[in-house]
């Protein structure tokens, strides 16, 4: 698979994944990819992530169910950056139960929380 070698990983094997709703344009959610999540997001069209703080293989919904089905796979300018454009099933990207990760807003000297919880984690990860 020579595509893979043109990735420029970091020194931990690892590359940047922007995930960005395909429709929308909507960024989901900064993540990680080794080779091997790279390979399988090919070859099976859903989002597979490195977890750096598991040291494994991430399936994105495997457990939740709100799955990424990719609608195409990018390389930035520099081969050092990745960009996913998916299909969010479920509406839910985030753990935290919001569709995105970016929901902490800077408002004067203070993060608030400005994207609702859609659904109780306790509810998605049990």
């Amino acid at each position: 698979m020579e595509w893979l070698d043109k990735v420029k990983w970091n020194q931990d094997g690892l590359v940047p994944v922007i995930t960005q709703e395909f429709e929308t344009k909507q960024v989901l959610t900064l993540a990680w990819l080794n080779k091997e999540a790279l390979r399988l997001c090919a070859e099976t069209g859903h989002a597979v992530y490195w977890s750096r703080s598991r040291q494994k293989l991430w399936h994105k919904g495997e457990q939740s169910g709100h799955q990424q089905i990719i609608q195409s796979i990018r390389l930035d300018c520099d081969n050092d950056a990745v960009l996913l454009e998916v299909i969010q099933n479920g509406g839910i990207a985030c753990h935290t139960g919001r569709h995105h990760c970016f929901y902490n807003k800077l408002v004067d000297d203070r993060w608030e929380a400005i994207e609702p919880v859609l659904k109780d984690p306790k509810e998605i990860y049990s």
